[in-house]
């Protein structure tokens, strides 16, 4: 029997869809999963051919709809879809195909070595790329200058940049680079090799620079004899630079004192003496808004000079044992406009009542206190309740002082209180008795290794309170743990910043996969009680596991 015009055209749909998937499909491998046919696809070639068809009508007799798409509107609805989904869709047709690749902004490679041959094909489809990450396995050989140069040639309007291990990329090749992408915004790099020259590059060519963020740079070795870096024409751009792991991490003090306009200054395990630098910064930098420190060489002296940026909202002191309630009272005399408290006293002892009870005279506005390793009582405990009436989120881990009585005194005294995490404190169900008849605008509670709750008391405070969201965990078994800053916090502190989602790409395939970047890993905590602020406090602020598309 013969087929009818509409099964004829499908066929031919058929057909041409799957030469498409054949020469765009560059795995070597693996093949790209078939995609079956649906019904109201348009079966066009790339707008413009006159040799363009379309199938008007499906084999149930449904009309086409799709095809009468404009290919602006077609683009918008792929950026609804998850990265697997968009995949299946450029599968579908030549037209599909071509839309699908024009509207990707974002991608994640696999920069291996072996991409440089690939690197014509994948950016003639994605021809719109303004956020790349580049990553490499430990393992393998990473892309060379060439690969980088390449890139930059067919990405001019490239804004953001990630790279991770590109261990063979040297200073000239992130010069050249830096030529060629004098637009780029954002430049994330770690466990590269390139030194101060390819840095200074970037940093005097790419004048709208806003953040940077710089891990484990191999390439400068001797922190006395390396080149200054910075500030070059970026110093009047940079809003945000991180500084994680460094060994010279003090060559970077040139340019944190050249921007001028920085907001955001993150510093995570980098050695040296740091208090001299924040004097010096102190009269400059006067549109600091945020401050993370973690396992830094700063004392009260730094804390006193971080006292003078006024307009500081977000503070983290995470492991800095030099510090203590002198500058912490500094800080809190000065810094009224203060919402976003972080500390992790690592069992030091130097901050306590003395240093909160000074927070909560000074700093009315907080919204968010996070306790780790601090012991504080019922006196300052209630003094911050007292004062600081707009408090939101309240966490206290490993902390000895914080039983019974201060859960109580948080209930009674804290009404603003949304969001309440407790771990390794020696808390029992009385205090969760407490917060059932109190904290009347509480949403959520957490409460983990405190040994004096029981199931029983949980399950009660969830019969009580049955609009609080009860999270209990009694299990005696330590898990391994991550402090709560580490990467989490070196991000947006609290917040637990979130990178970009990014579209995975490899290179030997160019259908890509969305993933959210993250940029920490869990370490052991030498502190009980880290890993559930972690990932208690990341769900507070609003964190978002899920990807989107560029």
């Amino acid at each position: 029997m013969g087929q009818s015009a509409s099964s004829a055209a499908a066929v031919a749909c058929r057909r041409e869809r799957d030469q498409g998937n054949r020469s765009v499909n560059i795995s070597k491998t693996r093949s790209t999963a078939s995609v079956s046919p649906m019904v109201g696809y348009s079966c066009g070639t790339s707008e413009g051919d006159s040799e363009n068809r379309r199938v008007e009508t499906a084999t149930d007799g449904t009309t086409d709809y799709i095809s009468d798409l404009p290919n602006e509107c077609l683009a918008s609805v792929f950026q609804f879809l998850s990265s697997a989904d968009r995949n299946r869709c450029s599968l579908v047709c030549q037209r599909w195909l071509q839309i699908e690749g024009q509207s990707r902004h974002r991608l994640f490679l696999n920069a291996e070595a072996e991409l440089f041959s690939a690197i014509p094909s994948l950016f003639s489809r994605f021809d719109s790329v303004t956020k790349l990450a580049l990553k490499c396995d430990r393992r393998s050989v990473s892309i060379r200058d060439d690969s980088l140069v390449l890139i930059s040639q067919r990405c001019p309007n490239l804004t953001r940049l990630k790279l991770r291990a590109c261990r063979e990329l040297t200073d000239a090749g992130m010069e050249t680079f830096a030529k060629n992408c004098k637009g780029l915004k954002k430049l994330s790099c770690g466990s590269c090799t390139f030194g101060s020259k390819g840095m200074n590059a970037v940093l005097d060519n790419c004048g709208l620079l806003e953040e940077l963020s710089v891990k484990r740079l191999r390439g400068i070795t001797d922190a006395a004899a390396a080149e200054p870096i910075g500030p070059g024409v970026a110093g009047s751009s940079l809003r945000t630079i991180c500084l994680k792991e460094l060994y010279n991490g003090q060559c970077f003090g040139t340019l944190i004192l050249g921007a001028k306009n920085l907001k955001t200054l993150k510093l995570f395990r980098c050695s040296g003496d740091w208090d001299r630098l924040f004097q010096l910064m102190a009269d400059r930098m006067t549109k600091m808004v945020e401050v993370h420190l973690e396992r830094l060489q700063i004392s009260d002296i730094g804390l006193q000079a971080i006292a003078n940026y006024s307009n500081l909202e977000i503070l983290h002191l995470v492991k800095t044992p030099e510090c203590s309630d002198i500058g912490l009272i500094a800080i809190a005399d000065r810094c009224k406009l203060l919402r976003k408290l972080h500390i992790d006293g690592w069992k030091a002892n130097r901050i306590g009542d003395d240093g909160l009870i000074g927070v909560a005279k000074g700093c009315p506005n907080l919204l968010e206190l996070v306790l780790i390793g601090v012991n504080p009582t019922k006196t300052s405990l209630e003094m911050l309740a007292s004062n600081c009436q707009n408090l939101e989120r309240l966490a206290l881990c490993g902390s000895d002082s914080v039983g019974d009585p201060e859960i109580s005194c948080i209930a009674a005294k804290c009404v603003a209180l949304k969001k309440l995490c407790i771990k390794s404190c020696p808390v029992s169900d009385q205090g969760m008795e407490a917060l059932a008849n109190g904290c009347p605008n509480l949403v959520k509670v957490k409460v983990k290794k405190c040994k004096g709750v029981t199931p029983e008391g949980g399950d009660w405070l969830r019969r009580t309170r049955g609009s609080v969201a009860v999270n209990l965990d009694t299990g005696e078994a330590e898990l391994q743990e991550a402090s709560a800053s580490d990467g989490g916090a070196q991000e947006n502190g609290l917040e637990f910043p979130q990178m970009p989602a990014q579209i995975a790409a490899a290179a030997s395939s160019t259908s890509g996969s969305t993933a959210r970047s993250s940029s920490f890993k869990s370490r052991l905590g030498l502190l009980s009680g880290r890993s559930i602020v972690a990932n208690t406090l990341r769900r507070w602020s609003g964190g978002s596991t899920s990807a989107r598309h560029g």
